[in-house]
């Protein structure tokens, strides 16, 4: 974990390149009290510790099923594999899980230092609680994400590729029908690959969503705000960062300040998280 000063930034963002209707903007200003958080996503082999220790079991082994996005899958588990109407790229796959990321007879073998997927809002909570730590705020995660720099489009900049590096992990080519590849992956990249931001956290942009602790609104309150937690309830919980399945012609949300959520029980092959942990502020005995 890195630990990180707080004090106040501006959130949010009013580009012209943003979703309005998920609440991007407008930009406001947030202080935050000093914070840890996680310099990347938790990686497969880390939440194998946790199950190994705990006997946790996910909410995708408990359903049974999990989407698995249909490029990943041989021919003959996309046919007949139910998919969402809105976004066919998706395949429900039985079997699916942590562990199995595209189902029964896969395994994460050779993706040990890769984030783990399909995990749901409550698995990760589950997972902090037993780290001793807990899920970033939304304040938090995108402070964290930005990197110390002010209202620039990526965790670098704002330009996505500064002189043709490529510096996160998100889809290359024609979505959702080719994918070149170019920056290297064709699905997860490892924790902790391409160039830290300026905190040292590495891919806030594309690999993997990453969850919240907030329940997700549009509606941010106006004024300087001091350490946000979100409304009490809501639709969703926020995911931040984008994936290896975002692009521009479709998701774009692979922008420091795009948002969106799911529901709590809800996971997929692009959903992990990082965790984050409050500052001890206890004075320490005179020795």
């Amino acid at each position: 974990m890195v630990r990180l000063p707080g004090g106040e930034f501006l959130m949010g963002t009013d580009d012209a390149e943003g979703h309005r209707t998920d609440g991007e903007g407008p930009v406001r200003t947030v202080r935050l009290s000093p914070f840890h958080i996680d310099t990347h996503a938790v990686s497969n082999a880390r939440f194998a510790e946790f199950v190994d220790a705990t006997g946790h079991v996910t909410e995708a082994e408990h359903i049974g099923w999990s989407y698995v996005f249909a490029g990943f899958l041989p021919a003959a588990l996309r046919r007949g594999a139910p998919r969402p109407p809105r976004t066919p790229w998706w395949c429900g796959v039985t079997g699916a899980r942590w562990d199995r990321p595209e189902g029964t007879g896969s395994t994460w073998e050779g993706r040990e230092n890769h984030p783990v997927v399909h995990i749901s809002w409550n698995d990760a909570a589950a997972y902090c609680a037993w780290a001793g730590k807990r899920l970033p705020t939304e304040a938090e995660w995108e402070y964290a994400a930005r990197g110390g720099l002010e209202q620039k489009r990526y965790p670098w900049g704002d330009e996505l590729d500064p002189d043709g590096t490529f510096r996160c992990n998100i889809w290359r080519g024609t979505f959702p029908t080719k994918n070149t590849a170019a920056d290297g992956y064709r699905g997860t990249a490892p924790v902790d690959a391409f160039e830290a931001n300026g905190f040292g956290l590495y891919n806030t942009s594309g690999n993997v969503w990453e969850w919240c602790a907030d329940w997700w609104t549009t509606a941010h309150p106006t004024g300087t705000v001091t350490d946000p937690l979100g409304p009490g309830n809501g639709p969703g919980k926020v995911i931040r960062g984008g994936s290896h399945l975002c692009h521009v012609s479709y998701c774009n949300r692979y922008r420091v300040a795009a948002r969106t959520a799911n529901p709590p029980d809800g996971g997929s092959g692009h959903t992990g998280f990082r965790c984050a942990r409050d500052v001890d502020t206890t004075p320490t005995a005179p020795g």
